[in-house]
């Protein structure tokens, strides 16, 4: 949600600025900004509502020179998305230009003291509030621009990472942030600021990732200085990033979530390259390792999650009970943190996100550290929030997902937690050591096999054409295919905006049926497991109902192919790991339908990335 870059240094900060808000449109927004500070000191603030490319034609012909500057992409909270609430927001004077990410709860509050001592409002954002806070703190307490930050964020309640210029002090910017994630880049006499390493990398490899609470002063001639808010000076560790240009185009294809769906297959190999060994016999996991009496020592996992990454959770549920004879809840982690869970020091938590930044899931793992359980966190971007909050866990190392709709990603949480299982299992010897073997050995044969799935890619497209006026999808699923239909449902309606809804396949006897008609697509995961004769007699209730069933069903299978409408068949694989091959399809006929309808795939409406905001 929301996206920050900020520049100061020898170059001029616009060109920067601006790539930088391009490198960030994946995490979703709806208005965009810049603050420039010119060699005239004057603070100039443009901004549109829409893309990037409009902020960029609405300034053509202004002043854009200056050599320190921040920008912003806004994914609307509070306020409508328009000019007026875009960011930068000026103080009332103008001297302060500020941009935000996240939420200030009690902004309504702070904005009633502010209007009674004078303080007129240009926007309904609760952004403003704060960059108006700041100014009356400096001027009624008439202290240094640091100091009022300070006291600002400590009156403040909610989330934010913020950066602000000061027309009186061209040379620094002040950053600061809690709960939304701020990367400081550091280069050759130069500073970079942004929300992710994405906008940093083409020009270094160098960051600092500020903790909560924290505030970077980063100065033209003095360089760079992190204090917290009680003004004590913070050490922190240059740390080096290893994401590179090239994974961040997309290299040919005409999206980043085609590029992504085809990216699977190298992903995976990554995934499990130095935790699989070349025999395909052993897995290791040395968090596993590190933390095995711990680990072995849960009386119960529970899996906090959301959107994608709870479907994943769902399969894991599956893996870790049938791997490790434990039990397995899987929450939402929006719900976990309010519901008043029973925890103690016996759980393992396991946190599951691909940004490692959802704030939801952040809330959940510190509900559960404050009741003394152990969290395992599983997330894609190394010195993420979550990464940094758990007591241990595994990257999923599938590279930066740019497309809002999550798929590398979810095939990587899936996999990890197939390494996990498959350790866990092992150590606690509840596996057989056959079925260990065959699982690792299979497991290592999966990016071969999704190679095969992605070669029907022309097929699914030409298959999704007459979908694209569809109205409503049903996705059915048994055992491990029941969370796959439910992603596979959350594909199509997040990049299509079709109402899909997945279902355990014995359950649409249970109300769904009554939907089933000529004009009703309904998408049926049947490959041949210890469930096909039950999916079958599905599939045979939908048919006699006229309805339409798209069929995924296992190489070589004539029996659904004469029932179904349209099929897709698959390379065979376990069942435990028939995800992996089941999802690819799934997200190339909704990329495919979404295609034909017209839709922005790699940045639907209203969808945000990073949910940084409850």
């Amino acid at each position: 949600m929301c996206g920050i870059v900020g520049y100061i240094g020898p170059q001029q900060a616009y060109p920067i600025l601006i790539k930088g808000l391009k490198r960030l449109e994946y995490r979703g927004y709806d208005s965009a900004g810049v603050a420039l500070m010119n060699d005239n000191q004057i603070l100039n603030v443009y901004k549109a509502k829409g893309k990037v490319s409009d902020l960029e034609s609405s300034i053509e012909k202004k002043d854009i020179s200056g050599t320190i500057g921040i920008a912003h992409t806004r994914w609307a909270t509070h306020g409508e998305p328009c000019q007026a609430n875009a960011h930068p927001h000026y103080s009332s004077s103008e001297n302060l230009a500020l941009i935000h990410n996240g939420i200030i709860e009690n902004y309504a509050v702070l904005k009633e003291k502010l209007q009674k001592n004078g303080y007129v409002f240009q926007s309904t954002t609760d952004t403003e509030v704060l960059v108006q806070l700041i100014e009356y703190i400096r001027v009624s307490h008439e202290i240094d621009l640091l100091s009022a930050v300070q006291l600002a964020l400590r009156t403040v309640v909610g989330a934010y990472a913020i950066a602000i210029l000061d027309r009186n002090n061209p040379d620094e910017i002040i950053a600061a942030r809690k709960s939304s994630p701020l990367v400081v880049g550091v280069g050759d006499n130069e500073f970079f600021l942004a929300s992710d390493a994405t906008p940093i990398v083409e020009y270094t490899n160098k960051v600092i990732y500020l903790d909560d609470e924290e505030i970077a002063v980063i100065n033209r001639n003095t360089g760079l200085k992190i204090v917290n808010l009680k003004n004590v000076e913070v050490d922190h560790a240059i740390q080096t990033v290893s994401l590179n240009l090239g994974q961040l185009e997309k290299n040919g294809f005409p999206h980043f979530m085609l590029k992504e769906i085809f990216d699977q297959p190298s992903c995976i190999m990554d995934c499990m390259r130095g935790r699989i060994n070349v025999e395909a016999n052993n897995v290791v996991l040395s968090a596993v390792i590190d933390h095995s009496e711990r680990l072995l020592a849960a009386k119960r996992f529970i899996i906090v999650a959301c959107g994608t990454s709870w479907h994943a959770a769902l399969i894991g549920k599956n893996l870790l009970e049938s791997f490790c004879r434990i039990p397995v809840e899987v929450e939402y982690a929006s719900e976990f943190r309010y519901r008043d869970p029973i925890l103690s020091a016996d759980d393992v938590v396991i946190a599951i996100s691909q940004s490692g930044e959802t704030a939801d899931t952040l809330a959940a793992i510190e509900l559960a550290r404050s009741k003394g359980a152990f969290i395992y966190g599983i997330c894609n971007v190394v010195g993420s929030s979550i990464a940094r909050a758990t007591h241990t866990g595994s990257y999923i190392h599938v590279g930066p997902e740019i497309g809002v709709a999550s798929t590398k990603a979810f095939t990587g949480q899936v996999t990890v937690l197939t390494m996990l299982a498959l350790t866990l299992g092992r150590l606690k010897k509840t596996l057989s050591e056959e079925r260990y073997l065959e699982t690792v050995k299979e497991l290592a044969s999966i990016p071969e096999k999704m190679k095969h799935v992605l070669e029907l890619n022309e097929k699914v497209k030409e298959l999704s054409k007459p979908f694209t006026y569809a109205h409503n999808f049903i996705y059915l699923g048994r055992g491990y295919s029941y969370p796959v239909a439910l992603e596979g449902a959350l594909k199509l309606k997040e990049i299509s905006y079709i109402h899909a809804e997945g279902y355990p396949a014995a359950e649409m006897k249970h109300g769904p049926i009554a939907l089933i008609d000529a004009e009703m697509p309904v998408v049926v995961i049947a490959t041949k497991n210890g469930m096909y004769e039950k999916v079958l007699s599905n599939i045979q209730e939908i048919k006699a109902r006229q309805g339409k069933v798209i069929a995924l069903v296992t190489e070589g299978d004539e029996i659904i192919a004469n029932v179904a409408d349209l099929c897709i068949e698959l390379p065979k694989t376990l069942e435990c790991l028939e995800p992996l091959i089941t999802s690819l399809p799934l997200q190339l006929l909704a990329y495919h339908i979404a295609v034909c309808k017209g839709k922005n795939v790699d940045q639907p409406r209203n969808l945000a990335k990073s949910v940084t905001v409850e």
